[in-house]
């Protein structure tokens, strides 16, 4: 008995999806997860803050960045959207207009959620090493932890891991330094 031959899935397949899903391509296969959770959402947009001042603007930092929140990488038949972005800003110019980018980032932050956890930790990851991503972070809002990886001869290297009471200053932003926590709503007061 033979199997059938798995469909490959393609951009039509991102095209179809109703605008609240995300999709992406990993090795052929259609990821899809709903958009983000205010836990999610309020991680991303504080670490966007975090670094834009400093390493976008150069206040109180050297500058020399762009980041894009969510941005949609097409690399070699993938389609990744990860969470932010950031490239060192000689590697985007021209600036693009398209809706896509086909030149990998610097780096990465996926922030994990039920949802992506799974991906994010495997097949993006492996992606990401493929395309010479440099610096990977991930961010867990649910337990209050960033870990930072650096590539290291095609190979993921945990280099810093964080938890809410830290300061993290972390490659490749270590010029500028910013509480974990900033990052977190704050604790509800207990009655």
């Amino acid at each position: 008995m033979s199997e059938r031959a798995k469909k490959i899935a393609t951009y039509a397949d991102i095209e179809a999806l109703p605008p609240h899903v995300v999709g992406e391509l990993l090795y052929g296969t259609l990821v899809t997860h709903p958009s983000p959770a205010p836990p999610h959402g309020r991680a991303q947009f504080s670490l966007s803050y975090e670094l834009e001042g400093p390493f976008n603007r150069g206040r109180g930092g050297p500058g020399g960045w762009i980041f894009l929140a969510e941005p949609e990488l097409q690399l070699t038949g993938n389609v990744l959207v990860p969470d932010l972005a950031g490239w060192r800003s000689e590697r985007l110019k021209p600036f693009p207009q398209t809706a896509w980018i086909g030149v990998a980032p610097n780096w990465l932050c996926e922030i994990i959620s039920p949802a992506t956890e799974r991906y994010d930790r495997n097949e993006k990851r492996r992606i990401y090493a493929t395309w010479g991503v440099e610096f990977m972070w991930l961010l867990d809002p649910r337990a209050k932890v960033l870990e930072c990886f650096t590539l290291v001869a095609g190979q993921w290297l945990l280099s810093h891991s964080y938890d809410e009471a830290e300061i993290v200053g972390a490659p490749p932003f270590e010029a500028a330094h910013f509480p974990l926590a900033n990052l977190f709503p704050p604790a509800e007061p207990e009655n």
